[in-house]
């Protein structure tokens, strides 16, 4: 086990980009057998579109993640947080930092943004996608990551989330996001079990449905425990769902500056 988490305190930038980029290829080649809709699109145009915004993620986490890496730091040294308060068993930290860091790291700010309007506004990129698959998963534009790291970073010093398991936490949500977002056929008998505990692709396809309420549920990235303890679960049939916002053009997915100028735009209305 010191091993296991010496790889990960010191894991290769390469290694995590390998994890990152391994993960959405493999998917990506999946995608291409098992199609759960066959859109009449570039594949390659939609997924560069779709990168763009993921290199933007990138260059946030060489500039910001510092900070948060700090953090883990501190929390580390001081003892301070519920893995070092517990005296937890490196087992149960890894239990307890992946539900703990789902809901900090993704169920509260994503929540979020379907609730405060100004956040919402930076959220809609990622849900204009009308055609969506493995590549949708990395779509969100500057500003959110922002927010969902504001959030990571409190759980971390709730949690006294160590950098190691930080980096663990990280690798296992991107291979969760790629499977999750993933054009693939999951027949239900399949699904429905993996979602009792986990966020199946079935499960958060209906997260990208059009229109409420469906567009409001969904919200974990990993376990669906907190949509299930929160009432926010939903589950019904991926082939009846369509994609996209009802209150945006379909036709401005693939247009990059429209969408990262979309959270200014007042001319974009929303319930919210």
């Amino acid at each position: 086990m010191d091993k296991f988490i010496a790889y990960w305190e010191h894991i290769p930038s390469a290694h995590r980009i390998l994890i990152l980029m391994g993960g959405m290829i493999f998917f990506w080649l999946l995608e291409g057998y098992y199609p759960l809709f066959r859109f009449s699109f570039k594949r390659y145009r939609h997924a560069g579109v779709n990168l763009i915004f993921l290199l933007t993620t990138l260059i946030l986490n060489l500039i910001f993640g510092l900070v948060t890496i700090r953090v883990c730091d501190a929390v580390t040294v001081h003892k301070f947080g519920l893995v070092h308060w517990l005296h937890l068993p490196v087992w149960a930290v890894i239990v307890v930092c992946l539900l703990i860091g789902d809901l900090f790291g993704q169920y509260i700010p994503h929540r979020l943004m379907h609730r405060v309007k100004w956040m919402w506004k930076f959220h809609m990129i990622h849900h204009s996608d009308t055609k969506v698959d493995v590549t949708t998963g990395t779509r969100h534009h500057p500003g959110e990551w922002l927010f969902r790291e504001f959030f990571m970073i409190i759980g971390i010093v709730v949690m006294g989330m160590p950098i190691w398991m930080y980096f663990l936490y990280r690798s296992c949500a991107a291979l969760f996001t790629h499977f999750n977002h993933a054009n693939i056929i999951v027949p239900e008998w399949i699904d429905r079990p993996i979602s009792w505990i986990f966020v199946s692709p079935n499960m958060h396809k209906v997260h990208h449905h059009y229109m409420r309420p469906y567009t409001d549920t969904n919200y974990s990235n990993i376990f669906s425990l907190w949509d299930r303890l929160f009432g926010t679960f939903a589950y019904t049939d991926p082939s009846t769902l369509r994609y996209g916002l009802d209150v945006l053009d379909d036709e401005t997915d693939e247009k990059l500056m429209y969408q990262l100028k979309l959270p200014f735009n007042k001319n974009i209305k929303t319930d919210y």
